[in-house]
């Protein structure tokens, strides 16, 4: 019989698929989606590969499970950020500081290291759902701004988050990135500098 490493079953659960999913996201980010394996998850967290099918069927429940576990973390940060303020210019500016924050910390790397991947339909389904969430805040208040085109605008400030996103991913400074994106997006919106 296994050892229990908690003071209760339940207890020992969570940590072990704690552990599992740290590990599965730590082989996503490093080797990329196809490195995901049920075998290699377990070798990573120190576990056989039928302990982990105890809490993972496949290699894409486990990309799904990293999915749902890392949004909500970064969603719930992001609402946060702008949680009490009602003016659009600076619900977009907190909205952008918190996100470049996020990427400083790596929270995006497990989303950047998905794109491309072989995953099944419905895990792109669900990316595409929590991912519009998490852009919520930032989109009504990019709506209530008076721009001409606001959903092109949009689409135009998205690629722009995401190319900073990247910056910061690949090293650049955060502070740096940050204070020029904001630029960047003030000027694209008409606001003042």
């Amino acid at each position: 019989m296994p050892r229990i490493s908690a003071p209760t079953l339940a207890e020992h659960r969570a940590r072990q698929r704690e552990a599992l999913l740290t590990a599965a996201t730590e082989l996503l980010v490093s080797q990329g989606p196809a490195a995901v394996t049920p075998a290699a998850v377990g070798a990573a967290a120190g576990l056989a590969r039928s302990s982990v099918y105890q809490y993972f069927s496949s290699s894409g429940a486990i990309l799904a499970a990293i999915i749902e576990e890392s949004f909500p973390r970064s969603s719930a940060g992001l609402r946060a950020a702008t949680e009490g303020l009602s003016d659009p210019l600076e619900i977009m500016e907190a909205f952008i500081r918190e996100l470049l924050h996020q990427a400083a910390q790596g929270a995006h790397r497990p989303a950047t290291a998905l794109r491309g991947a072989e995953l099944p339909p419905e895990c792109f389904d669900r990316l595409d759902e929590l991912h519009e969430e998490q852009i919520a805040p930032f989109r009504a208040a990019l709506m209530q701004l008076d721009l001409p085109a606001p959903r092109v605008t949009g689409l135009l400030v998205g690629g722009m988050l995401q190319a900073a996103v990247a910056a910061v991913d690949g090293g650049a400074d955060a502070e740096a990135v940050t204070e020029e994106t904001l630029r960047l997006v003030r000027a694209a919106v008409g606001a003042p500098a």
